[in-house]
């Protein structure tokens, strides 16, 4: 009884030098190496790597390497170290490429789940005046990429600005992540996967003085602007007073 015990756990057992899958996100156009740790190869042994377990990239067999047509002039096989090099990635090279070896089973010594992905595309902020009072203003910013378009509002005091609820972020279509949120003083609109990233930002004054025009307070900066006003106009008076008594002596 305890002989099959012991039998069947081994069976059920994950076999030796399996590995857990690893990762790898590519830019699409871009190349990518898979590396393994090279097995020992026995007499009659097979290595081989393979994409979603079924499609044969590369076979090695007595010190011969023979590439699937379907992979000729796509990948490098190196005798070296067996890594092999996928070339001019598409999105259609996405999924999970094994490194095994074949006897009697297949014994898996590297596994990688490789992920190809196309530049972000640009993205625009755009800030829009609410509201203003006398002690603070509101403000809109959205963040629109070509697929996605986030918005938040932006509340200033005169002193400081924060976005409602914090940071905002979404899920694209395109399975990218866009994102606006403050920092030093300026709104930043974010697009970005695992291999690219665009931005646009805007800086933000908390007295609503935004790059996307003004926005009119009753406060300090009207209270400015009128005796900036004031003063001008006493100034120019004053010179046409003194033109007109000078003609007249």
């Amino acid at each position: 009884m305890f002989l099959f015990l012991m039998l069947g756990l081994l069976v059920c057992s994950e076999p030796p030098g399996s590995s857990a899958v690893t990762p790898r996100f590519v830019l699409k156009g871009e190349n990518v190496t898979l590396n393994v740790r090279k097995p020992d190869i026995q007499e009659g042994t097979i290595f081989a790597w393979k994409f979603k377990s079924r499609h044969n990239v590369v076979r090695l067999v007595n010190d011969k390497s023979f590439i699937s047509p379907n992979y000729a002039r796509r990948v490098e096989f190196s005798l070296e170290d067996y890594s092999l090099l996928l070339k001019n990635l598409t999105e259609a090279d996405s999924g999970v490429y094994s490194a095994l070896l074949s006897w009697d089973r297949d014994l898996k010594v590297a596994e990688y789940e490789v992920t190809v992905q196309e530049r972000v595309s640009p993205v625009h902020l755009t800030v829009k005046p609410v509201s203003s009072s006398s002690d603070s203003c509101n403000v809109t910013v959205t963040c629109s990429s070509q697929d996605s378009s986030i918005s938040s509002t932006l509340t200033c005091d005169g002193e400081d600005c924060s976005l409602e609820g914090g940071e905002r972020s979404e899920v694209t279509a395109s399975a990218a992540t866009i994102k606006v949120y403050l920092l030093n003083g300026s709104a930043i609109c974010n697009h970005s996967n695992q291999v690219s990233w665009r931005e646009d930002r805007k800086e933000i004054d908390p007295l609503c003085l935004l790059s996307s025009g003004p926005v009119s307070l009753p406060g300090t900066c009207y209270l400015v602007r009128t005796v900036v006003l004031s003063v001008s106009l006493v100034s120019m008076v004053a010179a046409v007073i003194t033109v007109n008594l000078r003609v007249q002596e």
